[in-house]
């Protein structure tokens, strides 16, 4: 008698069963809010660290999900008045960064390197026609994300509200971690 029952085809057809699925997950996504936030974390503040954060943050955004960037440590400096002018790159914090020509370590500390290497890499972002710093900064404010900057690191860094771009927010760990721990996607850059 099982197997009768087994064999028997569905009363069911493939379109109801598509919309129950559908319903479901409509469901599922509603009662977690979570799966509709990003969080990152952005500590670095060299042009080659600069990108992801901006970049993550803006394709969150357009993905639909609600996206704050916290700012701390040298991550501050992303946020403030002018920096994607004023950015660069630190050949010797990176010893695996490509160079067009083979370089011993000691070359790449040597003065001017520095602008050297962010020369080359803005040039290279340029000819491969990737957004600008202020660009991607742009994007991300049109698309809402909220870029808040860690108080703590303000104050002991030395830094003033005024030294920040317009609509950055202010905050500690604790109300950052608020944040996170209700988001589907938390990254730390």
């Amino acid at each position: 008698m099982l197997s009768e029952a087994i064999m028997e085809p569905s009363s069911i057809a493939e379109a109801e069963v598509r919309h129950i699925v559908r319903d479901e997950i409509e469901r599922a996504m509603r009662k977690d809010p979570a799966t509709h936030k990003a969080c990152i974390i952005a500590s670095k503040g060299t042009l080659d660290w600069a990108y992801p954060p901006f970049i993550l943050a803006a394709a969150a955004a357009a993905a639909g999900m609600e996206t704050s960037v916290f700012f701390t440590f040298y991550g501050l400096n992303l946020i403030t008045k002018g920096y994607p002018e004023r950015i660069k790159v630190s050949p010797t914090a990176n010893p695996a960064a490509p160079m067009p020509v083979p370089m011993a370590d000691v070359f790449a500390g040597l003065p001017g390197m520095k602008a050297v290497a962010t020369s080359m890499m803005k040039s290279m972002f340029k000819k491969k026609g990737v957004a600008t710093l202020q660009e991607l900064i742009d994007v991300c404010r049109e698309s809402s994300v909220r870029f808040v900057a860690c108080e703590m690191t303000v104050a002991v860094f030395g830094f003033h509200h005024s030294d920040f771009i317009e609509g950055v927010e202010f905050g500690g760990a604790g109300a950052f971690l608020s944040e996170a721990r209700r988001a589907h996607v938390t990254l730390f850059i």
